[in-house]
């Protein structure tokens, strides 16, 4: 059997045709269901010509639907194009025109902005519109409708090889398409997988044997259900929060309302005794343990017994925080290291092991090496930047000039060096410092923002916060910090700063701090840095 998404999920199928693969508020689709839907999409989409390597872009909230399309893509051996979802006109015909996407899938509420760039999409020979109550358009083609009127498309052969691609926006300039091939990034996802203990983990991983052992776990009533509760159209909820689920038999629950409500979120962990949760930091953790501290409060606790696992992946989470949510349930929580890029390394905290802020143990194949190319010595307080082998992405689309700037060769072994910088400590354990884009650098010195950023997070009074570097005449650069308050209470700017020199040598604290109502990130809970420095900019110059 291929190495192939299509392949394993269509196997998948064959073996568990009744188990419930896909959830979204009462709507439930079996294996045998989720199959036979996306071969009936990938008919119409072969219907328009599209085929091996076509592009196709997923503009689509979480829901059975968007893993439903993406399948289908598989299906055809196409590509699937991840579209951010909070993108404007300008944004979305950059990147389905940069993708050279054929055909898109889009949720019926954004017909407007479909038909606003329609002419602008030479390439697209199909838009398919997914119901949601608004009106249809008479250019596109009904998703349901489609799978009631076309018959399903016959399976055929795919290879390894095949494209995989995910489009990052990052924290500057537009996005890019980082590729890989299905069998490289399926293997990894699979070695996930028994990383987590869903399967067994193996050494070298049993393509052929994974339907078996799928068998297996469903016969002992044990196929996973996980919840995506950051957006599928980015790394961290697709890859952790429905790939890894999916290729092991499980089921994915999805949310489709926009914003993160947690209340919502844990009355569906009840419902559908989910598992395993997906998140990305604190943007997401912090008000999860909030709501259940409240629901505690006022004698309503969640029942979190069928929670083995919260995993977050993306951004810092904090110990604190972690602390707070393991008071209401004792499972394992994994923070794993990592960006569309390449995988770092992981942390594991539980009840009985709990695990320091931005501290993780390396993953295997991965180093770090000063700028200029030398191995970092643990405990040598020397930073360097990351560099991880092994899913090594083929490069970014229609970019060889970034990809030859990140992915390349050091002593033989080829790396992904995504921009991240760590100290190696005595242990061999790594201290996360963060992207060196964003790095500040102040009177000589370089400083962090998500280490300056958790100090002051650590603050009572502080809920969230961003730190920027503004130009300074003196300095170069000042440290200036965006930060905003648990309710009802508050701080005075010269006490928080003081409260950050028990936490960081002085050169890294914020000369100024600005309090604002709310610190802005974006829909994965990743830093939002583009709106920090504007708003820093035009408050305080």
């Amino acid at each position: 059997m291929e190495a192939h998404y299509a392949t394993v999920f269509e196997k998948n199928a064959d073996v568990i045709p009744d188990e419930i693969a896909l959830v979204c508020g009462d709507n439930k689709k079996t294996w045998k269901e989720y199959d036979d839907r996306a071969a009936r999409l990938a008919t119409l989409l072969t219907s328009y010509g599209l085929g091996s390597d076509s592009k196709v872009s997923l503009y689509v909230h979480n829901s059975n639907e968007y893993l439903e399309a993406q399948y289908s893509v598989f299906k055809i051996a196409g590509v699937s194009i991840n579209v951010n979802y909070r993108y404007k006109q300008e944004e979305l015909i950059y990147l389905m025109d940069n993708s050279d996407s054929e055909a898109v899938f889009f949720q019926g509420c954004y017909g407007d902005q479909i038909k606003s760039i329609k002419d602008k999409l030479d390439k697209v020979k199909v838009f398919i519109q997914i119901d949601d109550g608004s009106e249809q358009l008479d250019f596109a083609e009904n998703y349901e409708a489609a799978i009631a009127s076309n018959k399903p498309m016959e399976r055929i052969e795919r290879s390894e090889d095949n494209i995989y691609m995910l489009y990052t926006g990052g924290t500057t300039g537009m996005p890019k398409g980082v590729m890989y091939t299905h069998g490289g990034h399926l293997r990894a996802m699979l070695s996930t997988a028994g990383a987590w203990g869903l399967i067994p983990l193996q050494e070298k991983i049993d393509i052929d044997g994974v339907s078996g052992e799928v068998l297996r776990i469903s016969e002992e009533g044990n196929l996973t259900v996980s919840i995506p509760a950051c957006p599928l159209m980015h790394g961290t909820g697709m890859w952790l929060g429905a790939l890894v689920p999916h290729l092991v038999g499980g089921c994915v629950v999805t949310m489709p309302q926009l914003g993160f409500d947690p209340d919502f979120l844990f009355k569906e962990v009840e419902r559908t005794q989910t598992n395993n949760i997906v998140i990305v930091g604190d943007a997401f953790a912090k008000p999860m343990m909030d709501a259940l501290d409240k629901a505690l409060a006022e004698n309503r606790p969640y029942n979190l017994g069928s929670v083995n696992t919260i995993i977050s992946s993306g951004v810092m989470w904090s110990a604190e925080v972690k602390d707070g949510l393991l008071k209401h349930h004792d499972m394992i929580l994994i923070d794993a290291m990592g960006s569309t890029e390449g995988g770092m390394g992981s942390s594991r905290a539980s009840r009985d092991e709990p695990a320091p802020t931005a501290k993780f143990t390396i993953n295997p194949g991965v180093i770090v090496i000063t700028d200029e190319g030398k191995h970092v010595e643990p405990g040598s307080g020397v930073m360097g930047k990351i560099g991880t082998s092994g899913l090594v992405p083929l490069g970014y689309f229609k970019d060889e000039k970034k990809s030859a700037e990140t992915f390349m060769e050091f002593e033989g072994v080829r790396y992904s060096f995504p921009g991240d910088y760590a100290l190696v400590e005595v242990d061999g354990t790594i201290t996360l410092l963060g992207r060196g884009s964003n790095c500040i650098n102040t009177a000589g010195e370089k400083v962090y923002p998500e280490e300056v950023e958790e100090a002051i997070k650590r603050h009572d009074d502080i809920y969230d916060c961003l730190v920027v570097g503004l130009k300074d005449d003196r300095f170069g650069q000042r440290v200036v910090a965006l930060a905003s308050f648990n309710d009802g209470k508050e701080t005075q700017e010269q006490d928080l700063i003081s409260f950050t020199r028990e936490h960081l040598a002085g050169y890294k604290l914020p000369k100024q701090v600005l309090f604002v109502e709310e610190v802005m990130r974006a829909p994965n809970g990743k830093a939002n840095y583009k709106w920090a420095k504007e708003t820093a900019e035009k408050e305080l110059g």
